[in-house]
This record gives structure tokens, sequence and C-alpha cells, in this order.
């Protein structure tokens, strides 16, 4: 039975299926430290492929490495044949799938496919699709002053530079497709929202050029919208912007000062914040301008708010006033609101990853800031990157399929 995988990629043909036990049997319960285990088995041999995917079951976030001297929920073995990677997956001593892969090319992004494929077949209901070959963009200061956007794979690897100004270049934001960034691009007259390709040779063009400051970009799950933050007339406010047709709908009008939009699942809503209450706070309003009201978050402000495929908010809070921030997540479903980040520091800008599970923050100690990522359900915490330069702004991609 063939099964399109990252065909530009890999071709990967199932071998086995039959009827098993898959991740339902393990309940992820809010707070549990417990996922799946797994071990795998590389081929003899084979070591750059064998780190690499041992690499991103590591990372992924969706299994764990059994306890000393316990048994692992699943077992994972490879083989070389004749330039195919033949990939078995062992539920106790039963072969429950496999699959074979063209191992012809890059050893990491082969590796990223095996992984998915497990992660689909474990977590089918799940329908978590292409994780690993998600990617993170983020700022990195290249010179005093002067800011650049990168992106990196979900181990920190594979670094990237997207652009190459003498000049700030802040807020980076995905398209649905994850085939491009917006990004904010300070200049002598003002601040552009620019759109480059992730592939080269790059393309670029500006989508937001009004006067005064055009910052925020956040598109649309559908590709034919831009919310931006725009000042054309000395204010600050929130504005939805047409991408395939020239249009502009203003959705807030004031003194206050709105910043970091955010777009909800089905299009129909944003988040944004405000000051119109003294302290920075969330506020959610409908595409049309209506039914704007204040989100019951956690702590005395709440800044840059991050929109889940699943329906929940995260968003940077500080309990007092002087205090570092913590990351919070409000589930717009139940009204439960959790601050996830434990460690010390300051937490800050989360972005949600495409399995509505896992957020990429920037976390600054002791002065010096670097990326991180925090599992919402077990609590876990890992550093994704560390360069000695400081990092900002990271965004998480949609789930890219090859």
């Amino acid at each position: 039975m063939l099964k399109r995988l990252f065909a530009a990629v890999v071709s990967a043909v199932v071998l086995t299926a039959p009827s098993v036990l898959r991740g339902e049997d393990f309940v992820i319960r809010k707070g549990s430290q417990d996922n799946p285990t797994i071990t795998f088995a590389g081929a003899a041999g084979d070591t750059e492929m064998n780190n690499a995917i041992s690499r991103f079951l590591s990372v992924c976030g969706w299994f764990d490495a059994p306890q000393s001297g316990r048994a692992a929920d699943y077992t994972l073995r490879s083989e070389r044949v004749s330039g195919f990677l033949h990939i078995y997956l062992y539920r106790a001593d039963q072969r429950i799938a496999g699959w074979r892969f063209n191992a012809s090319g890059d050893a990491r992004q082969v590796a990223k496919s095996v992984v998915d494929t497990v992660i689909e077949h474990v977590f089918e209901q799940l329908r978590v699709r292409g994780f690993c070959q998600s990617r993170i963009a983020f700022c990195a200061e290249t010179a005093p002053g002067i800011r650049n956007i990168f992106t990196c794979d979900i181990d920190g690897g594979n670094i990237v530079q997207i652009t190459n100004y003498n000049t700030l270049n802040v807020e980076p934001c995905w398209s649905p497709t994850g085939q491009t960034i917006c990004f904010s691009k300070y200049g002598r007259t003002g601040i552009d929202v620019i759109e480059t390709t992730i592939a080269t040779p790059r393309r670029s063009r500006i989508i937001s050029s009004f006067r005064g400051i055009n910052t925020g970009a956040a598109i649309s799950p559908d590709g034919n919208f831009l919310a931006v933050i725009l000042s054309p007339d000395h204010q600050v406010d929130l504005y939805i912007l047409g991408l395939n047709q020239r249009t502009r709908r203003r959705l807030t009008s004031g003194i206050a000062v709105e910043a970091s939009p955010c777009w909800s699942p089905d299009g129909s809503k944003l988040a944004f914040v405000s000051d119109r209450r003294g302290n920075p706070r969330i506020f959610v309003i409908n595409a049309d301008g209506s039914g704007l009201q204040m989100l019951p978050t956690v702590g005395i402000d709440a800044v840059t708010p991050a929109w889940s495929s699943d329906n929940k908010i995260a968003y940077a809070t500080r309990r007092t006033r002087g205090s570092a921030y913590a990351i919070a997540v409000y589930n717009m479903a139940t009204g439960s609101n959790e601050i996830v980040s434990r460690g010390d520091g300051s937490w800050e800008s989360p972005g949600w990853a495409a399995d509505n599970r896992q957020v990429v923050c920037k976390r600054i100690v002791n002065g010096r800031s670097s990326l991180w990522i925090v599992d919402t359900i077990t609590g876990r915490e890992r550093e994704l990157l560390r360069t000695g330069t400081e990092l900002f702004d990271p965004a998480w991609s949609p789930c890219i399929r090859r």
C-alpha cells in the first residue's frame, strides 16, 4: 500500500500495517510527565542516519526514553537495503508497522520524515501531520542596533539567515502555507511590512507601507487578509488589509495603543494587546470590528498573544509589578487559565507549535536571551537555541509537508 509522505525528499512505502493499539492507549493528561516510551535500534554502520533519527525522536516532544530497567512501549528498528531505509515499529515483540524510505537524501531530512511517520501512526487520532518538518523563525542581533530574521529546525539545527539588512527586522510571522514570512522592517522614514519567500532565490515585496508605523503583521488562516498595527493619523490602531485586493478596514480607534494581533483558527476573530484599561491587556474582537471584549487573563498585564488552531491563547504575563514574565495559556472553550512556564528568568513572546501542545518562547536569564520550548501538557522545558547574541520574537511555522 503506497503512502504519500514528503514526496519531494522521501518516498515511504508501508510494508506492514496490521491492526494495532495506538496513541489512544496513552492518555497524556495535563500535568502528567508521561509520554509513550520508545527505543531506537539503528542500522549497523549507519551512524549519521542513526544519530539524526535519535535526535528528532528526542526533541519532537511526543516520546520519552524508557527509564532504566523498564521496557519501552515501542521499539523502532532500521536497516539499509539497496539505497532504501527500512523502518519497523514494534509494540512489545510484535511488529505493528513498517515503511521504506529513499535514503539517498540528506540524513536530517530523512530522519524528520521517519519520526513524523511514527508520530502520525502512533497518534493517528490527533492528526499531527508533518510536525518535524516545521520550522521556527526568530530575530537575532547581528550587530549593535541591527536585527535580522533567521529560521531553524525544531532541534535548533539547520539555521538559515532569511534577511540581511543593516536595520531592525522584527516580528516575523508565517503564511498559512509556511512558504513565506512577513516581518516589520525599520527604515529612515518609517516601518514597513515586508513579505519574503523562504526558498531561494528569495523574492520579497512590501505589503504594508502606510505613513507612520506598520507593525505586528499577522496573516489570516485563509491567506487573504493581513492584520496589522498602523498609525496613519498618529493613532496606533488595529487594521485589516486585503492581500488579494486593495481594501483597508479599521477595527479600533482612540488614544489607546494597540499591538500584537493574532487570528482565531477560523479567521473570524482577532486577539490583540491594548492599554485602553491602563496596563496592557489582551482583547478579542470580531474581524468586522464588533464584539470587543477583554480576555480574563491572569496577572497584572498580558502581552504577545498567540492563538492555537485548537482554540487556546498563549500569552506572557506578570503576576506583580516589576516581576518577571511567565507564559500562560487561556483555553477559549473552557475558560481555564494556567501558568505553564516554571523555570526562573523572564519568559516572553510565545508561539504555538503546529501540534497545539508546545510553545516556543524567548527566555531571559541574567540579562541574556535564548529560545526555549515549553510543553503545555507535561510542563517540561528544553532549550532550543543559544547563540551568544540576543534572540527575539520566535514564531513556529505550520506543519510543512514535502
